[in-house]
């Protein structure tokens, strides 16, 4: 697939607003680039999208290093890739990334150990992926269908939870980081009530600015989403 000189350009916009995004950063579990991945994924597209996401989440921690970097540079384009698929109206390679990372998770003794309910926005993102990607097939044409995106915003955040998850435990990360099973345990109760703050702050955000956005983008002469 080639891209258009515009369509290059928009991509790059994306990715450089990534980095703007993380950078300015504070107060969040994870960084303010959790508020933009849905968007790169609707005007994008999951391919387009999730390469503007990789560049920006690796140029990001670049200019601002943390210790934990490798954990966003995967979830960041994964939660983006997802939400690309979901604006396509594609479930299938979702609940494929679930399925395998869900799995594992229950698979690892850790993971049947930890309590449930620091999970249990993953587990109704699942639930929702089918549904979500049938009522936002033919999204971009429809402009009746874009308040979905909002359910989007929710699957594709959830998405970049669940990768940080599944990288933790049953890659076995908390191991490298010489973590003991209740040091992870404070780290999931903390970071679920964390990251439910998230989710809602981000279906605000998605409901305030995201359909607005699109709408906007809509409205420019010859631009046409998703890029990919």
């Amino acid at each position: 697939m080639q891209l258009s000189s515009r369509s290059i350009a928009l991509s790059s916009v994306f990715a450089a607003l990534h980095v703007v995004l993380y950078s300015l950063s504070f107060g969040l579990w994870r960084n303010w680039a959790i508020y933009l991945e849905p968007i790169e994924g609707i005007v994008l597209g999951p391919w387009a999208g999730f390469t503007a996401a990789l560049i920006g989440s690796i140029v990001g921690r670049m200019i601002k290093p943390i210790d934990f970097w490798m954990f966003g540079i995967i979830a960041e384009p994964l939660g983006v890739l997802a939400s690309g698929f979901l604006a396509k109206g594609k479930w299938k390679p979702v609940m494929g990334i679930y399925a395998f990372m869900l799995l594992a998770y229950f698979i690892h003794p850790l993971g049947r150990w930890l309590p449930l309910w620091t999970i249990l926005d993953i587990l109704l993102a699942l639930i929702l992926i089918y549904p979500v990607a049938k009522i936002s097939k033919n999204l971009y044409d429809n402009v009746q269908r874009l308040p979905a995106s909002v359910l989007i915003s929710f699957i594709g955040t959830v998405t970049d939870a669940l990768t940080r998850v599944f990288l933790l435990i049953p890659v076995g990360l908390y191991t490298f980081f010489g973590m003991t099973d209740e040091v992870v345990l404070d780290i999931f109760i903390a970071g679920a009530i964390y990251s439910y703050i998230e989710d809602v702050q981000v279906i605000a955000v998605s409901f305030l600015v995201g359909v607005p956005l699109l709408l906007a983008l809509r409205r420019i002469p010859g631009l046409k989403y998703p890029l990919s």
